[in-house]
């Protein structure tokens, strides 16, 4: 008789402290990612001090409310599972910082609202999901810093999260937006266009703002002493809008 497919690997409590490890910044990370894991490991309710937990690229259909017994938890990944919804308790993890829930089977109607709670997350990644809008409540995340909205069904993203005061990146990529113009402006809201790295003159630090005036300078001279020719001027140094500035992000 032919065997059935299995349901899954069973974690037991000696494999997850096996699967502890220790970051460069003294952080625990409890990775259980990449497992076969079809139903969330109880045994893992015995190491709720670890301060990451990494339970992504499993079939995970559902993650219990005794999820908020990890009080110290400040990194979750959950991407690339088959998770349809989140407990509401989600929102007692106050020290999280990065929150990954991607590439699931969530809906608008079924992402918590406490969400918003979260006051310290900078880090959230919705993208790869059923979205087709955005609770105007994650404007209450002042702290987020980056938000990944790709692949949904969006036609529209919210002023309350476009005007968050320290988004930095916005990735809102084939959602179904209007038109192309409409979701140009959602990346100057939050002055980024990613491929042309274009920034207003008081976003640039002393040093770079003195570079990309000289090269300025430069340009304005060769074309006020270069008479008018049907040729092509070729400026070669000039690779990129702002090619100084991108080489200086980093220390922005």
């Amino acid at each position: 008789m032919a065997k059935g497919k299995p349901k899954g690997k069973k974690i037991s409590l000696k494999i997850a402290k096996n699967s502890i490890r220790i970051a460069p910044d003294g952080a625990r990370r409890l990775d259980l990612s990449k497992m076969g894991i079809t139903t969330f490991p109880n045994c893992i309710l015995k190491l709720t001090d670890v301060d990451e937990l990494d339970l992504s690229r499993n079939m995970l259909k559902k993650i219990p409310s005794s999820i908020q017994k990890f009080e110290k938890l400040r990194w979750l990944d959950l991407h690339s599972n088959q998770l349809e919804d989140l407990p509401k308790v989600i929102g007692t993890l106050q020290n999280l910082f990065y929150l990954n829930i991607s590439n699931n089977k969530l809906t608008t109607k079924n992402l918590p609202e406490e969400l918003n709670l979260l006051k310290n997350l900078h880090i959230l990644n919705l993208g790869l999901n059923c979205l087709d809008c955005i609770p105007t409540s994650l404007g209450a995340l002042k702290e987020l810093q980056e938000i990944g909205l790709f692949d949904n069904s969006l036609t529209t993203i919210p002023n309350s999260v476009k005007n968050l005061p320290k988004l930095k990146k916005l990735n809102a990529d084939r959602n179904p937006f209007p038109d192309s113009i409409q979701q140009e402006e959602y990346a100057d809201s939050i002055k980024r266009i990613e491929t042309l790295y274009l920034v207003q003159e008081k976003d640039l630090c002393s040093s770079c703002l003195k570079v990309c005036q000289g090269e300025k300078d430069k340009l304005s001279k060769l074309n006020s002493e270069t008479p008018s020719s049907s040729k092509k001027l070729s400026f070669p140094l000039l690779l990129t809008p702002n090619s100084t500035a991108k080489d200086n992000q980093e220390e922005w």
